[in-house]
């Protein structure tokens, strides 16, 4: 990836937020050219933004591509053909951040982006994970440097690939000090294994320590407009303080603000994480029906393409609008919903909107917790 204006002049730039095409190129953003010839006629651009800044920055389209319901913890995987053909669809309209980790399968998530992408391997822009696992079910972080060092390596011969573009610690491993995987990361990129270094879930104090040592490119936790904890305990403002990228999951939390899901919609059991979160029981399902009915209402006023938004478009479109160093990365295993969400991009707001937006919004009550309460996974995000 090309560098791009340095990550002041860019933020400077962007006093005024909006979106789409045109409003993210006077924000300091560019589009992809065409760059991979393709059967097809022609592949399709997006705007760009800037993940870091200075050695760290990197290019990644405004809307990234999560990947683990392609292969894991979201029902049974659909057959992996399907989702080879996915991926090169999304790569045909511009997306060019996939989003991986070596716990999504676990591996087959990494094996399938690697028989996706082998052929356009330096047109994409492929983040995956490490330090998280579950031996016999139970979750467990460890980023000791040997662990490290055997999981860079397994997950680069599962992309096919011999290096990685951002490498992200999962969640903070509390028995290995972040400065000691800091420097194991700055030793990684001087190796030319991995080209920038992520955390994610990680608190501000953590991410301080962290950048000292080695400097974070991208900050990747939970951020919707239902889950918006990142405004409030200094981690969004820790990453514009610091000139550090932002990598939303779960923008349309979990699919909820897709708007098609209620009190009805079943889990997978054993398959499907969802199963096990307050957020997804039917009562809960129900109640914040009052959120998605919000949404409705301002997807009335906006237009895609002569019609009129979709939940999910606004929501993504709010997400893209709080800084320009944000990157949603929801995920999808169907091309309709893939193409909705790059709709997103089309959409702005004026600052009066988002601040009527903002001031709704933190009137509806969220019922249900993200995390079952007291769970390791709970106890494992904002370390």
């Amino acid at each position: 990836m090309k560098s791009m204006d340095s990550r002041r002049e860019f933020l400077k730039n962007s006093g005024k937020v909006m979106l789409g095409a045109a409003a993210l190129a006077s924000l300091g953003t560019r589009v992809f050219a065409q760059d991979f010839k393709s059967s097809k006629s022609s592949i399709q651009t997006l705007p760009s933004r800037i993940l870091g800044k200075d050695k760290a920055a990197l290019e990644v389209s405004a809307l990234g591509l999560g990947c683990m319901g392609m292969s894991a913890n979201h029902g049974v995987p659909p057959p992996v053909k399907d989702m080879i053909r996915l991926l090169h669809e999304a790569f045909e309209l511009g997306v060019r951040y996939f989003d991986t980790a070596e716990i999504y399968g676990p591996h087959t998530n990494e094996i399938l982006l690697g028989k996706a992408f082998k052929d356009r391997r330096d047109k994409v822009v492929i983040g995956t994970k490490f330090g998280l696992y579950y031996p016999f079910k139970v979750q467990q972080q460890d980023s000791s440097k040997k662990s490290i060092f055997r999981a860079v390596d397994e997950s680069l011969k599962r992309l096919q690939t011999d290096y990685i573009d951002l490498y992200t610690q999962h969640r903070v491993d509390t028995d290995t000090p972040i400065e000691e995987v800091a420097q194991t990361m700055s030793e990684l990129i001087k190796m030319g294994k991995i080209r920038h270094y992520g955390l994610s879930e990680a608190g501000a104090r953590t991410i301080r320590r962290a950048h000292k040592v080695c400097p974070i490119t991208s900050i990747q936790s939970h951020y919707s407009m239902m889950m918006r904890e990142v405004e409030s305990n200094d981690v969004l403002s820790t990453c514009e303080e610091l000139g550090i990228g932002f990598s939303a999951y779960s923008p349309l939390e979990r699919g909820f603000l897709g708007g098609l899901m209620n009190e009805n919609t079943k889990f997978h059991p054993e398959l499907d994480m969802r199963a096990s979160f307050p957020r997804f029981t039917p009562e809960a399902l129900k109640a914040n029906q009052v959120f998605i009915e919000y949404l409705r209402e301002l997807a009335k006023s906006k237009k895609v393409d002569g019609k009129e938004a979709t939940t999910a478009q606004i929501a993504l479109a709010w997400l893209l609008a709080q800084k320009p160093f944000i990157m949603p990365i929801p995920e999808t295993t169907k091309l309709a919903h893939l193409k909705q969400n790059l709709g997103a991009l089309k959409i702005s707001f004026s600052k009066e909107e988002l601040q009527e937006i903002d001031t709704r919004i933190k009137a509806i009550k969220i019922v249900g917790e993200r995390y079952p309460v007291g769970s390791a996974q709970a106890k494992s995000v904002g370390l």
